[in-house]
Formats: C-alpha cells, structure tokens, sequence
C-alpha cells in the first residue's frame, strides 16, 4: 500500500473541517537513508552444505530457519559427508560451506599441494568425552589414566578404581573428526595402541552402541564428542566420565575448565565476493542471530547469547 493512499482520505476531511482552507504545509520530512535490500534465501541459491556428522542437526536447523521448512522438508539439502570428506569436497569445488570439526593433518598437506585458501572461523567448542556402560562403578578419570588406557600400559578396571574387569578400549576410524581430536588432545604425541579391527567403529553410533552393548557387561569405553552424546542423547544407558574431576558441560566448557575442547569451524573458499550466498551465510553464522541458533541447537556458541536452549 503507497503512503499516499493511506493520507488522501485523511487530508480531505481535513480540508472540510478548515472551510476548505487546507492547514498550512509543513516542511517535508527528509527522506530516510535508502536500506540494502535484505538477501532471501531460495532452495535456488542456498549453498551446498557439508560437515561433520555431529553437526548436521545444525545444518538441518539453519535450512529450515532460512528457507522457511520443516527440517524434513530440508533434510535433502544436509547429506553430509563427515569430516575429512567435507574438506575435500569444498576444495574440489563439490561443497560451498563446511561446519565441521578441525580436519586430520592429511587435510592440511593437501590444501597445500593443492594450493587452495579458504576462510575459516570457530562457530562453536565442543568437547570429546569419554564413555562407559552405566553400571561400570568409575566416575572419574586423569588424563594421565586415560593415555596410559590407549597406550595399552593400563589393562584392568580394578587399576583405576573398578571392577576387576579387562577394559575393552574402542576408536574411531582415522579420518573421523572424534579420531583427530583424540590424537590432537588427549595422546600428544603418544602411540595409541592398534586395536583389533572389531574396536575400530567407523560411524559414531555404531561406537557408542558398542560400548553400550559390549559382551554384556561394563568393560569398554569409547570417545564421541560432548554435543553427540548429550544433546542428541545418543548416550543413553551410558555414563559421561569426568576427567580430572571436571564434568563436562556448557559451563566447563566455556569456561575451558573441562581439558578436552575442540572447535567447530565454519569454512569456504577465499575470495567470494559479499553478495555470494555462501559469504552471507559464514557470515550469518558468526553473527549475534545464527549464534542465537547455534546455541539453541545444543552447541556452545563462541559468543555468549545466553542460554538459548
């Protein structure tokens, strides 16, 4: 509807109650300062998604926020191809934004090879935790007792505190984020020991169900990170470790309490011009109202937005 139209009916009863005098015409206001069209997202124009497994619930919410759908209805737009697949899938040109774990080192040798640059910026900190079976009786672990279990120099339930049970240590594949982060954080450099092929799960559920279920009693333990498993509730029947003491938690890990943290990125090529789709959404994503969702959605956001969920 035109301003005019909505005042000309106003101004003539005006001009009939003056006796046809119209009032005198005040000055004009000065006009606003013209405002950049806001960007619309369209399933024509949404960049190509691509991540880690533990952040396609994320991915699922900012389509639909952004176009308007259920999460089923965008649930073709988020096929994600987990971590070190993502990567290499932005620099082949075959995704536009990652939000995903930091990559294995193999991913930084062939961003060089293959001279590509891209932008990246922490959305996100999650932590990796470790799980039991919920009738294992340890609560608690040092990260000195968690190296020496992936080491292989501690065997036993009953050497840290449990049951007299041999532990059945599970890992990850080696090019699982969960499986980077383990290295990078808690070995440091020590040699994890080689785990027979049944303990090498390549799906995050599949390790988590693994430990649940393991031989029917509460000998194994296994790794995800904190947002899988306690937002997703996929450790269900299972029991968070504390780690020196310190639970895991929005708090602990905000406040870097909790020793095990890792980022989660957001990533596209360098170079795109402000007005490309996948530069508007980094960008969004980094800003006060994606952070809103980020946080929403389970995720410890960089910036403090409160409690969102």
């Amino acid at each position: 509807m035109k301003w005019s139209r909505l005042f000309a009916p106003l101004l003539a009863l005006m001009l009939l109650a003056g006796c046809g005098k119209a009032p005198e015409t005040p000055a004009p206001a000065p006009a606003p300062e013209p405002q950049p069209e806001q960007f619309v997202f369209t399933r024509e124009n949404f960049p190509r998604l691509n991540g880690s497994t533990s952040t396609v619930p994320l991915g699922q919410a900012i389509a639909s926020v952004l176009l308007g759908e259920s999460r089923e209805e965008v649930s073709d737009l988020i096929q994600f191809s987990k971590t070190t697949q993502s990567y290499r899938d932005l620099m082949w040109g075959n995704a536009d934004l990652l939000i995903a774990a930091e990559p294995a080192e193999v991913i930084w040798q062939e961003k060089e090879e293959q001279n590509f640059d891209w932008n990246m910026e922490p959305f996100a900190v999650d932590a990796l935790v470790f799980v039991v079976n919920a009738d294992n009786p340890v609560d608690s672990l040092t990260v000195e007792q968690v190296q020496k279990i992936y080491t292989g120099e501690i065997t036993n339930w009953s050497e840290v505190g449990g049951d007299d049970l041999p532990i059945v240590p599970f890992q990850r594949n080696a090019e699982a984020g969960s499986q980077t982060a383990m290295l990078k954080l808690v070995m440091k450099g020590l040699p994890m020991m080689d785990a027979p092929a049944d303990y090498v799960r390549g799906e995050m559920g599949d390790l988590i169900e693994a430990v649940a279920a393991y031989d029917g009693t509460p000998a194994a333990i296994g790794y995800t990170v904190y947002y899988y498993a306690n937002d997703m509730k996929m450790a269900d029947g299972l029991k968070i470790l504390s780690i020196d003491g310190i639970a895991p938690c929005a708090d602990t890990i905000r406040s870097g309490a909790y020793p095990f943290l890792n980022n989660y990125y957001v990533l596209t090529a360098a170079g795109l011009p402000e007005d490309a789709p996948a530069k508007i959404l980094y960008d969004w994503i980094l800003s006060e109202e994606g952070q809103k969702l980020v946080a929403h959605e389970g995720y410890v956001s960089v910036l403090d937005v409160g409690d969102e969920t």
